[in-house]
């Protein structure tokens, strides 16, 4: 197939983290990635990762998802779009309880501009970053895709669900769309060029990050925020993905929504690799796949965070005959090579 005859994939938030390793999946499986990216929590560098990985020259836009004449004006130039797939947003469940409405205002103002220009376009097929977060605390585990939505325990979370409902009522309109909603846990990991990988501004949010800075000596000891919550060591427990498995997973789910002839259509599929790991069991797997050692201090509990969760992975393998493939250990040897990379920046 030409490069012209590849179908083209809006990636939105196609410079982040997630997104920039989604944009390598997708062009490994043959579509032509178009990205777009305000910039606000990534930045330009990526791309020149990004096209070195690739061995081609992308395409990325400076837009953000709520300008509607933006998202106008690039539909226009780079159609026909075959498919969207939507990181855009803001992530950070600390910092959605300090600013929630920035966060209601940008994750939720986002989605309704791109969606409306979607319908303008005919563009019908979209795979929606969504998070385990909307499970809220589950009752039990592991959580599967009935589990019940429970009370948002976050800011960042509540936008997740509001985001849900949006397309859920799309769908009930009749709209023509086929989405697909991707509830993932815990990304980690970088490509294992240490071309790309998260590249957090200010101050990280997340515990990979923290680990690696502290690893390299930015930053002292890690701060774990409790531990004494109801678990067998004491500290919270997530489900940690590799970074290019959940990548894989979105590239999966546009190829199958394009292989279903009903619409309009949801799936709801959650991406994880079934396995909790505690926050010392995460330190423990970095010691193990770098040979450094990593001190912590225990603080109190943060406002948000939920105890535990991990997934039920049945039905995605079902559905897309996706799995992860690869180990904690793994995404902590990649993480640490693209720390390595960055050096002090």
């Amino acid at each position: 197939m030409s490069e012209t005859m590849q179908p083209k994939i809006l990636v939105t938030g196609g410079a982040g983290f997630i997104g920039s390793h989604t944009v390598v999946d997708l062009v490994e499986n043959g579509y032509e990635p178009i990205l777009v990216d305000d910039f606000s929590n990534s930045e330009h560098s990526v791309l020149a990762g990004l096209e070195a990985i690739c061995g081609r020259r992308l395409h990325c836009h400076k837009v953000d998802c709520r300008d509607r004449a933006g998202l106008t004006n690039l539909f226009e130039s780079e159609g026909p779009i075959t498919g969207v797939i939507h990181f855009a947003a803001s992530k950070a469940v600390s910092e959605s309880q300090d600013k929630p409405l920035m966060y209601y205002g940008n994750n939720l103002g986002s989605l309704i501009t791109l969606l409306e220009v979607m319908g303008e376009f005919g563009v019908r097929d979209l795979v929606f970053s969504s998070s385990c977060t909307v499970y809220g605390q589950p009752k039990k585990l592991p959580v599967t895709e009935e589990t019940p939505v429970a009370e948002a325990a976050s800011v960042y979370g509540a936008t997740k669900q509001i985001g849900e409902n949006i397309l859920r009522d799309l769908i009930a309109s009749a709209a023509p769309h086929r989405i697909m909603l991707l509830r993932y846990f815990n990304p980690i990991g970088a490509h294992p060029s240490a071309l790309i990988g998260e590249l957090p501004l200010g101050a990280p949010q997340n515990l990979a990050p923290l680990i690696l800075q502290s690893a390299a000596g930015m930053r002292g000891p890690i701060q774990i925020f409790g531990d004494d919550w109801d678990t067998p060591d004491g500290t919270c427990i997530r489900d940690y993905i590799h970074v290019l498995d959940l990548a894989a997973a979105h590239v999966k789910g546009l190829a199958w929504m394009a292989g279903q002839s009903e619409a309009p259509l949801l799936e709801v599929l959650n991406v994880g690799t079934g396995r909790g790991t505690s926050v010392k069991e995460a330190l423990e797997a970095f010691e193990r796949a770098t040979g450094r050692p990593i001190e912590y201090e225990v603080g109190p509990r943060r406002p948000g965070d939920i105890e535990k969760i991990y997934a039920d992975c049945e039905r995605v393998e079902r559905v897309l005959g996706w799995s992860a493939t690869r180990s904690i250990e793994d995404a902590m040897r990649d993480a640490w090579a693209w720390q390595e990379a960055l050096g002090g920046r």
